[in-house]
């Protein structure tokens, strides 16, 4: 009757029990290893670990509650079942087998059926959490190989996206270059400013990609009115004043995952409804837009334009103080001020020539 597989090593020190045990679980189809003392059965589990530990208890030299012990002791066969079988019928002798990690208990003298039931129990309960790591641990590294190729992918997406935002800031840049650096010296300040405000690694990215290419919908201005200096007039400005939507419509289908498209739509918009091009207000503007307004204004006040001089960075400070709450979003500009007041300035490779202040865009 060959129903049953599994490796069981038995240790006994009496050879007959040896004997008995061994050829009646061979009948059922086990593979049995004896052991007449603990330390050559140590040396057998070791080498080779089996399924079951058949383990007797009154043994010469080591014991076999000493066996169990230094049997759990090791990381590689801990895991490996132990049954002590043995005459003593103390509940102090039970207890300890199962402290030293036994996790079944035969006594001498045993009836087949009673130890079929059991090794058959134990063998299958750890043929199942074995195979249960096993997949466990197939999984694991399944799931870590892919966790490395989508970082790797990632990684190699954050590369191309970044050389994409810098390709489209360029383009802006040749176009019009009176304002180059525009886009990245924003981008900068408001980073600095989100950084203040101890807002996430995550919105400072999308914030610094946003601010990037705000203006990326100055391509569609003719470059003559953006290049050319002296005052615009009122149905120039108003062309200009179309940027914000053609790059709301350049950016809207690609899949950022921050809301890019709308950053750039609502850059000019003012708390107060007195922005364009769609007159929100208030929390209607998202906060990245916030930001990005204030930084954007500052950057342009320090900044030389064709149709204006520079007016330098604290007329710029002074103006976004002068609009806070009302204009400009106040937690904003109040992180905006502290950065100058600590020393910081994130514009400081602009040149600062107060001049008059004719138009802000």
């Amino acid at each position: 009757m060959n129903n049953h597989s599994g490796d069981i090593v038995i240790v006994d020190d009496n050879p007959n029990n040896l004997r008995v045990l061994g050829i009646m679980l061979q009948r059922f189809g086990y593979k049995i290893r004896p052991a007449l003392n603990g330390e050559t059965a140590l040396k057998s589990i070791r080498t080779n670990p089996p399924d079951l530990v058949l383990l007797d208890i009154r043994m010469p030299d080591m014991d076999g509650y000493e066996v169990c012990r230094q049997l759990k002791l090791n990381p590689t066969i801990a895991e490996i079942p132990v049954i002590f079988v043995s005459a003593l019928q103390d509940t102090e002798d039970k207890l300890m087998a199962f402290k030293s990690g036994g996790v079944d208990y035969i006594t001498k003298p045993f009836q087949l059926e009673e130890v079929l039931a059991r090794v058959d129990t134990h063998i299958r309960l750890h043929q199942i959490q074995r195979d249960l790591q096993r997949l466990v641990d197939e999984r694991t590294h399944a799931l870590t190989v892919s966790l490395f190729t989508l970082n790797e992918n990632q990684k190699r997406y954050s590369h191309i996206l970044e050389q994409t935002i810098q390709a489209l800031a360029l383009t802006i840049e040749k176009r019009d270059p009176y304002t180059a650096g525009h886009q990245s010296r924003v981008s900068k300040l408001a980073v600095n400013i989100a950084r203040e405000m101890n807002l996430t690694d995550d919105f400072i990215e999308g914030l610094r990609l946003g601010a990037m290419v705000h203006d990326i919908g100055k391509i569609y201005i003719p470059a003559e009115i953006l290049n050319r200096s002296g005052q615009l007039t009122a149905i120039e400005f108003s062309l200009i004043k179309t940027h914000p939507q053609v790059g709301y419509d350049i950016m809207k289908d690609v899949a950022f995952p921050w809301s890019v498209a709308e950053m750039i739509y609502q850059h000019h918009e003012r708390l107060d409804g007195s922005g364009y091009p769609r007159g929100l207000k208030g929390d209607e503007i998202l906060l990245e837009a916030r930001i990005l307004t204030v930084a954007d204004v500052l950057e342009a006040m320090a900044s030389h334009r064709p149709y204006r001089l520079a007016v330098g960075i604290e007329k710029g400070l002074e103006e976004i103080q002068r609009g806070a709450g009302s204009c400009y979003d106040a937690a904003v500009v109040a992180a905006c001020l502290r950065l100058f007041e600590n020393g910081e300035n994130p514009l400081a490779e602009i040149i600062d020539e107060p001049m008059s202040n004719e138009l802000l865009l």
